[in-house]
């Protein structure tokens, strides 16, 4: 990537920084981890919010999050890995491989059919109230049960069908093959291999004061309850692991190509390749996710764990990983991390109005201004200034490109032909070059100097 490419997301990442942190004020989450890493280098790993609300202990970028469904790619990399050491094939099944099902109605199902998802096998099982913490996670002899007596919802290959019971099988599946237990293998040929310090196949009770607590919903009423970690035993291969987001963008740069670490790029790009639809625009592989978003194609996963969601996503293309883990059940991993790669785009876009300016000239137009009406940003991304929400989910979805006129005015270029389309921006300096005040529409004062009075009175006419 070229380094003026690099710039311009480091811009994106300054600003949406910012707007993070904004968004936990305004849509409120506990907290949250956050990296970004381009090319092998991390450009961006913070923390926001809290990690334990009873002990008043704030997030840091060293705390462990459980990442659930992240889980599954570890599973898909260790797949991958023993058939390129002729240990297993993606065409064995599941009978040939695991003994207490050769008799079983998913007997014929192949490792292929419960990577992508295709081989119509139960979610979670009749009771499945572990995520519930209601009762432990499944030992062997409860995942066999399932598996045998439950297992068969649909034909192979009729529709995309997700499974945790699949993935806990393929588990077992790798056990058999590489003759240890699944997490031995994967940490000795995923986490060490990668030197990860802080990224394991199930909880480390030795660690249990380093991870972040997981809450509840705010669904259920504005107290949050705290959500004890457990241990997944058979289901770790679905859904056990823990990690950092830096962590998390350093293992997700071994997927993308020219990356030898784990795998070859042969075995990546079977690994990648669509196998199943899931919804509208996005479609699932061996074990990885693949999305088509704003243009551009993303692989990754989600994950939801008691207390926990998180969020990672890969452009290959660009070489840029992004993890965001949130520490409860509404946690808007999701949302952050749409909105940081929509941010990035728009740095990144090559049909800008305006041509780029240098930081010097830009950053004397950037700040948070209010008014009655809400707040608005002024930022540079890529060298060029934007109007935009803090409060949007998406604050690049309606962002409005400001044209440099002069050293004290901006104007509209483009935007909602219900805005201020070719309107100026006069900006008013102190003696100390700190912005007073925006005119032009609304009256616009730097956040910090804007209150909002009692009651709103209506003028008197002069």
């Amino acid at each position: 990537m070229k380094s003026a490419e690099v710039t311009a997301i480091k811009s994106a990442l300054k600003y949406g920084s910012n707007w993070i942190a904004y968004q936990h004020t305004y849509n409120p989450y506990i907290g949250a981890q956050v990296a970004v890493r381009v090319d092998g280098k991390l450009l961006l790993n913070e923390a926001f919010g809290m990690a334990n609300i009873e002990a008043d202990e704030a997030m840091t970028t060293d705390h462990l999050f459980r990442i659930a469904s992240h889980s599954k790619t570890f599973t898909g990399v260790a797949v991958m890995q023993l058939v390129a050491a002729g240990k297993l094939r993606l065409d064995d099944t599941i009978g040939h491989h695991i003994a207490d099902l050769k008799k079983s109605d998913i007997a014929d199902v192949t490792v292929r059919q419960l990577l992508s998802h295709t081989g119509g096998i139960i979610r979670d099982g009749d009771n499945a109230d572990w995520w519930e913490l209601a009762k432990p996670f499944p030992d062997r002899k409860e995942l066999i049960r399932v598996a045998k007596n439950l297992g068969k919802v649909l034909d192979p290959n009729t529709e995309f069908k997700y499974s945790n019971i699949g993935f806990s099988l393929l588990g077992v599946i790798i056990e058999n093959a590489a003759g240890e237990s699944y997490r031995s293998y994967v940490t000795a040929n995923i986490v060490d291999r990668l030197g990860l310090k802080n990224t394991g196949a199930d909880i480390n009770m030795d660690r249990i004061d380093d991870y972040a607590v997981g809450y509840s919903s705010r669904e259920h009423g504005p107290i949050r309850i705290p959500i004890e970690h457990i241990d997944t035993f058979e289901e770790s291969s679905a859904t056990g692991f823990y990690s950092t987001a830096a962590e998390l963008t350093d293992y997700f740069q071994a997927h993308i190509a020219g990356d030898d670490r784990l795998l070859s790029d042969a075995s990546k790009r079977e690994m990648q390749m669509k196998v199943s639809d899931a919804e509208d625009s996005s479609f699932y592989g061996l074990g990885i996710y693949i999305e088509k978003l704003a243009g551009r194609t993303y692989i990754g996963h989600s994950g939801g764990y008691p207390g926990h969601i998180t969020m990672s996503k890969v452009d290959r293309d660009r070489k840029l990983s992004i993890s965001v883990l949130t520490n409860s059940n509404d946690g808007p991993a999701g949302t952050l991390c749409q909105g940081m790669l929509a941010l990035i785009n728009l740095a990144l876009a090559t049909d800008a109005k305006t041509e780029p300016a240098k930081p010097k000239v830009t950053s004397r137009f950037e700040g948070r201004f209010a008014t009655l009406w809400g707040v608005t940003d002024i930022a540079e991304l890529g060298g060029r200034l934007y109007a935009m929400s803090p409060a949007q989910d998406d604050p690049a979805s309606m962002a409005v490109e400001l044209e440099i006129v002069d050293d004290s005015t901006l104007k509209h270029v483009g935007g909602s032909k219900f805005g201020a389309r070719g309107e100026h921006l006069a900006f008013q300096f102190s003696k100390s070059g700190k912005i007073r005040k925006i005119t032009g529409g609304h009256t616009m004062v730097p956040i910090e100097d804007f209150r909002l009075p009692d009651k709103v009175t209506r003028p008197e006419r002069k």
